[in-house]
């Protein structure tokens, strides 16, 4: 059958707006807010109202069973999508790390701890080339940067993107320069400096990071960057949509009842739910309801705080949390985040950090997968939310862990030896071993 033009990202674009790059079935930037549209370009914010500006594409000429067959016969990363991307035809053919096509994981044994019968699935992203979802959307940076001519790729980051951005733009041979809170987790700390670009401390936390960012690109000694997370945020965030994308997929062509998502800007979230809209519109899935509930550990948790409150703004926090991979307290897409958590029936939710490393723990002992705080953030959260009956154990739910745990060791840093024994078997049944 043809493929409908997607409404809300693929309407018709003036002659005017027409892009003067090579990135694919991407026509034009939208506006989030007002509509108005711009040309593709290193462009962040809307000229009429500030807003966010994203992605508008044109789908209208795939027919539905041509695209899922050129799909499935794509390469086993997030290029195989890329008909719905942002990206040139031949982007498998160029230097970039190809992360996607990562694990699902039937979680059977955790799904009993928690008590949930109608199937329950891990997202694992902590298969990806530097061990973080942050790999897509790099990956997707990239070849924006490339296209608009940059030289060095940077990023404020919270620790798993400066690893990401590092790989990136060692593997395509331009310069790197990243800025990080100087407090981060020491592995990531080294795995952002070990591909030989330049790691920068800022003291503070990433909010000051980030607008330190904002300032040098106005200025002159930032011209010819491509800041991944900033002026190129638009092509950046579509690397999201992969997850849905494989998630769908790997699924059997099949929407999820729900999703569990970690948020940090809240980008991951939005671009999850865009990503499961155009498959629907695209005729690749059956349309039907799914519900998407948001993740924040408690002691950053700006937009769990605002949907409980009913708010509609989210108010700014300091971040206190040992899952600093999500310690933005004025996260872009909050606002975002709260209308969609609404829309699909979903919810916003926070836990501890003692949650966070008992779900942790409860994760590698159940499925064999180590998270990183972030994916405790989660786990934690969905064990909460099924305690307070707002997830339904009944229905198929995917939760994502984002990174590796071997990124924040500190967490679980009083983990070690059950116990010492001498090299005998007397000593192995003293020890209660047998």
């Amino acid at each position: 059958m043809a493929v409908q033009t997607v409404a809300s990202t693929t309407d018709s674009v003036a002659e005017s707006a027409a892009p003067s790059v090579d990135l694919g079935p991407a026509a034009a930037l939208s506006c989030r807010e007002c509509g108005h549209r711009v040309p593709l370009g290193p462009l962040f914010a809307c000229e009429e109202c500030f807003g966010p500006l994203e992605i508008a594409y044109d789908f209208s000429a795939y027919d539905t069973e041509e695209l899922r067959r050129s799909i499935e016969a794509g390469p086993a990363n997030i290029w195989r999508y890329a008909p719905l991307l942002p990206v040139p035809a031949d982007v498998a053919t160029k230097p970039n790390i190809n992360p996607g096509w990562t694990q699902l994981v039937q979680a059977d044994r955790l799904a009993r701890e928690l008590g949930v019968t109608g199937g329950l699935f891990v997202k694992d992203d902590s298969g990806n080339p530097t061990h973080s979802f942050k790999d897509r959307v790099v990956a997707q940076a990239l070849e924006a940067a490339r296209a608009f001519g940059f030289t060095t790729l940077s990023c404020s980051s919270t620790g798993n993107l400066a690893g990401a951005v590092g790989a990136a733009a060692a593997r395509a041979g331009l310069r790197s320069c990243v800025f990080i809170p100087h407090d981060l987790e020491q592995g990531k700390v080294v795995m952002a400096a070990v591909y030989g670009g330049e790691l920068v401390g800022i003291e503070g936390n990433y909010d000051d990071v980030n607008r330190f960012c904002s300032e040098l690109i106005g200025d002159p000694a930032g011209e010819g960057w491509g800041f991944v997370n900033v002026n190129l945020r638009p092509y950046y965030a579509e690397g999201s949509k992969t997850l849905a994308y494989e998630i769908c997929e790997q699924l059997g062509w099949r929407l999820p009842d729900q999703l569990v998502v970690p948020i940090a800007s809240g980008s991951q979230l939005t671009k999850i739910d865009k990503g499961l809209q155009e498959l629907i519109r695209l005729g690749l899935v059956e349309d039907r309801p799914y519900k998407i509930f948001g993740a924040q550990a408690e002691g950053c948790s700006p937009v769990s705080t605002a949907y409980k409150a009913g708010h509609d703004v989210v108010r700014p926090q300091k971040p206190k949390t040992i899952a600093k991979s999500l310690a933005i307290g004025n996260p872009a897409d909050g606002p975002y985040v709260l209308d969609i958590a609404r829309r699909t029936g979903g919810a916003v939710e926070d836990v501890t950090d003692e949650q966070v490393v008992e779900a942790i723990r409860l994760l590698a002992r159940t499925e064999g997968i180590f998270a990183e705080t972030a994916g405790g953030v989660t786990v934690g959260v969905t064990k909460k939310l099924i305690e307070n009956g707002l997830l339904d154990p009944s229905l198929t739910t995917v939760v994502l862990n984002t990174g590796d745990g071997l990124k924040t060791l500190d967490a679980v840093a009083d983990t070690g030896l059950t116990a010492t024994i001498r090299p005998s078997l007397e000593s192995f049944r003293e020890a209660g071993l047998a």
